[in-house]
């Protein structure tokens, strides 16, 4: 629910108790996602592509399964029966067997390298040359000096057979051990895919259950949820009582309790009971299918690190191009062939820039994944990036830091009354109201467990408040017009508590005063801690509100907040977010992301908070899922983590590549100091098992916010 904040105070209607200082605005759930786009250095379909999601040039993790362990067993043969290979051994492979390793070695080519050479093909065709064209040229090279050896046409010592064969099958290993890493980081997709049931229980018109798939529900249908089941659609609850689990969208352990008019959402699961739930979403409409989106997006979007690794890869093709002509040239001049052939080849395989192109796209698709599992859904990469830069947070105060619903805060009594008897009193004259104020003294009754009287003749009138007779009595209960028509004070208590910017209502039991409620926008119990964890580490927080100064100064003095912005209107917030970047803070606003939304799209990254099932919101960068501002702090952690592994990964990476190409280039064999060929590319594959490992190790941390925020605070 969004909440539009006013200058004045708390939500509720005037018409019902009188003047309040307050109001919200429900806005329609929609769920809105965008579109980004990432090209990494030529890695996606169209340029020999890691689209994050298990394929590469058009081939699944299974295809390179399935190639790798072909390769291996072919290889056996190539290698035994390479001349050279023999010749390093010593030990001579019979004649008979001479064809073994050129046939056997061009299938190898030919089948095991396909992936490599077509995506050599589409990245040429992109004009986009990287990773796949420097394998391709390897194996290319290997081959073609191999077969002029094996007829004649080269000198024998240039048969690589074996070294071709072992090329094909380290590459494979490599890629394979790869996608089978990015498959793991978008395992969110499919276990939110695999949160759904398979099929529904619809109640007919005759009320008589059929079984149906997902697909034959349509919004208006009445489903039953079976203790234990799973709710297959969004919808709202029309009878029945469960505590829900809910952690597949907000991230919170804690079942929570839905009756009749709460909604749920598909995936959810009714722990103790069973539910009828009316459809009011299904397919790509529901929160869940929203939540897909923003993880897939979330693992295609771009960033600055990103770029950086697109460029870097970009540098080290011509680097190792240049570096592979200057090696040919350079050994070539000194009348030494093969070593010519040998160390241009090596140079090539060395400087792929495979760990290059995994050390980003890795980090954060794990990343966003980790973040869905805690119920923040990351829907700009860029965002997440800058959240660790951040040293201002800025929260709006309604439905953000307050629930954005009323509650008892206060009870005054006169006489021989006491609170128990005030708030069951007002408790029975509002249980047939439907007025947020209403509701709130009959849940506050509910709570304390006290027996609510019941009621007849209810009348409630406009700007004054209700009346209902209860044990004889007539009993009222309304604000100041109230006291107005029956010519009486408030009580002296109550000032202080309307200057605070609670609404007061007075309680009447034929026509005397018993005593007074105050009610107001309950702040949330994790606020305070959310706020002491930014404060420890080193970020201002700010609250900016439509409320009046005196509710405003109170919320924030409860909370230990820095900055207060009050009275502010919607349409104004964006400005505020503007005052605080012009002193030169870098500004992440928390919002509900509706009425919020041009101060969300101001901030350096924009946060929307208690999305439930509207799931998106266009403005916002990141999408908190549930209503624990502790959350926020989680992002951070996040993003800092995230930060430095990504840095991590790039400077092995890139490092990595800088020092081994001049090895393999010969750069040292003065000394006898030489990078082999088939030593560079097991090492070039394990820099890639060191970069997917030190990503891995980012699902560590958890980011549940009582484990971001462990310690409790004292909340007022």
């Amino acid at each position: 629910m969004s909440h539009a904040d006013t200058p004045s105070g708390h939500s509720h209607d005037e018409a019902h108790h009188g003047p309040s200082p307050h109001d919200h605005g429900d806005a329609p759930a929609a769920i809105t996602t965008r579109a980004h786009h990432i090209d990494h250095a030529g890695y996606d379909e169209t340029h020999a592509a890691h689209d994050g999601s298990g394929s590469h040039a058009g081939h699944d993790v299974a295809t390179f399964r399935r190639l790798f362990w072909v390769m291996l067993v072919l290889s056996v043969p190539v290698v035994t029966t390479s001349m050279m290979f023999a010749d390093l051994l010593g030990y001579r492979v019979p004649g008979g067997l001479s064809w073994v390793s050129p046939l056997g070695g061009t299938v190898m080519y030919f089948w095991g390298g396909r992936p490599f050479l077509s995506g050599a093909r589409a990245e040429i065709r992109a004009r986009q040359p990287g990773m796949m064209l420097l394998i391709a040229s390897a194996i290319t090279v290997a081959f073609a000096a191999s077969w002029g050896a094996t007829l004649g046409i080269l000198a024998h010592d240039l048969d690589f057979w074996w070294e071709l064969a072992l090329l094909i099958v380290i590459m494979l290993l490599g890629h394979w051990i790869e996608m089978r890493s990015l498959g793991a980081a978008s395992s969110a997709l499919e276990s939110l895919a695999a949160l759904l049931p398979d099929e529904a229980e619809r109640l007919d018109e005759d009320r008589t259950v059929t079984t149906v798939a997902l697909s034959e529900l349509r919004a208006g249908d009445l489903v039953m949820v079976r203790p234990g089941g799973r709710v297959p659609a969004d919808g709202t609850v029309e009878a029945g009582a469960a505590d829900v689990d809910e952690s597949m969208i907000t991230g919170e352990s804690t079942p929570v309790r839905r009756g009749p008019g709460d909604r749920v959402v598909a995936g959810t699961v009714s722990t103790d009971s069973g539910l009828r739930v009316r459809v009011t979403a299904v397919g790509a409409a529901t929160a869940l299918a929203g939540i897909q989106r923003l993880v897939a997006e979330a693992q295609t979007s771009t960033s600055r690190a990103q770029v950086l690794a697109d460029r870097a890869a970009a540098w080290l093709f011509w680097f190792a191009s240049i570096t592979a002509v200057v090696t040919a040239v350079v050994w070539l001049s000194l009348g030494q062939s093969e070593s010519a052939v040998t160390r241009t080849i090596t140079v090539l395989v060395i400087a792929c820039p495979h760990a290059l192109g995994l050390a980003i796209p890795l980090v954060i698709a794990i990343a966003t994944e980790r973040a869905a599992t805690a119920g923040v859904l990351i829907t700009d990469r860029r965002a997440l990036e800058a959240m660790r830069t951040v040293d201002a947070v800025l929260f709006d105060k309604t439905g953000t830091l307050t629930r954005g619903e009323p509650a008892l805060m206060n009870v005054a009594v006169v006489a021989d009354a006491t609170e128990d008897e005030v708030i069951a009193l007002a408790a029975a004259a509002e249980s047939d109201s439907e007025h947020p104020l209403g509701r709130a003294i009959v849940d506050a009754a509910a709570g304390r467990g006290l027996p609510i009287p019941a009621a007849t003749d209810f009348t409630a009138r406009n700007g004054i408040g209700v009346t209902a007779r209860v044990d004889g009595a007539a009993v009222s209960v309304g604000g100041p017009g109230m006291l107005a028509d029956h010519r009486l004070t408030a009580l002296p208590e109550t000032q202080a508590w309307a200057e605070q910017g609670s609404t007061v209502l007075h309680v009447l039991r034929d026509g005397r005063i018993v005593g007074a409620i105050a009610l107001a926008d309950e702040i949330r119990p994790e606020s305070a801690q959310a706020v002491e964890a930014l404060h420890a580490r080193g970020i201002h927080v700010a609250m900016i509100t439509g409320d009046a100064e005196p509710v405003a100064r109170t919320v924030a003095a409860r909370l230990g907040i820095d900055e207060v912005f009050a009275g502010v209107l919607p349409q104004d917030k964006g400005a505020k977010v503007k005052s605080l970047q012009d002193a030169g803070r870098t500004v992440a606003m928390v919002g509900d992301g509706v009425n919020d939304a041009p101060a969300l799209a101001r901030a350096d990254v924009g946060i929307a908070i208690g999305a439930g099932t509207d799931v998106a919101v266009a403005s916002a960068g990141v999408v908190l899922a549930g209503n624990d501002p502790r959350s926020v702090v989680s992002i951070i952690a996040l993003s800092r983590a995230t930060y430095r592994k990504m840095i991590q990964n790039l400077i092995w990476a890139a490092g990595y590549n800088v020092v081994a190409v001049p090895l393999a280039a010969g750069i040292l064999a003065h000394w006898n100091i030489t990078l082999p060929m088939e030593i560079g590319a097991l090492l070039m594959s394990a820099s890639t098992v060191v970069v997917a490992v030190n990503a891995q190790l980012l699902r560590r941390l958890d980011l549940r916010p009582d484990k971001i925020v462990p310690t409790p605070v004292a909340h007022h």
